[in-house]
């Protein structure tokens, strides 16, 4: 099983160039201890970790993945400026709340990679995902009446729909009503 993911490394010889790059990034500089140290630990990663192949799921639409990244990129603009007022206004704080959000694709892939794309915009984090169901359970801010809520609700689903639309392969994208 071991020398099997080790012949797999082949196939994987971006990713661990990668990670030996974010290695070296994180020890401060290039140089022979960081590239072998970074090597060793990626090759170790790679083969006691192993993570299901997700490429047949991928296929990348350059301008709707251009369009996608712009409008993470408002999203976060837009949160951060309301986070940051609702820090420093008088008043008490928002309510907030524990939603539960159906997601449209089946993939696993795609339902990490929203839940990552909703943590990282301010405003919400992801409490739990449910592989078996599908669901996000997102921990919203300002989403205290059942019209926020919604709307909460509604952002996650379009934040999915825009990644699937800019990196889902055609049967992903059928899955998901899409289509």
């Amino acid at each position: 099983m071991i020398s099997r993911r080790i012949r797999d490394l082949r196939r994987s010889w971006l990713w661990v160039l990668t990670a030996v790059a974010l290695w070296c990034l994180l020890w401060g500089g290039v140089d022979l201890k960081n590239v072998l140290g970074g090597a060793l630990v990626a090759v170790l990663v790679f083969v006691l970790f192993p993570m299901p192949p997700t490429g047949h799921e991928l296929t990348l639409r350059p301008v709707r993945f251009t369009l996608f990244v712009l409008r993470f990129l408002t999203d976060c603009a837009i949160s951060a400026v309301q986070v940051g007022w609702f820090a420093v206004r008088p008043g008490p704080q928002p309510p907030s709340s524990v939603i539960a959000v159906q997601m449209a694709s089946r993939s696993d892939f795609f339902l990490t990679f929203t839940g990552v794309l909703c943590t990282l915009i301010p405003g919400s984090v992801v409490v739990e995902a449910q592989r078996a169901t599908g669901t996000l359970f997102l921990h919203t801010f300002n989403a205290g009446t059942p019209e926020a809520v919604e709307k909460a609700r509604a952002s996650v689903r379009a934040q999915e729909q825009r990644l699937l639309w800019a990196v889902g392969r055609r049967e992903i994208l059928e899955e998901a009503g899409l289509r």
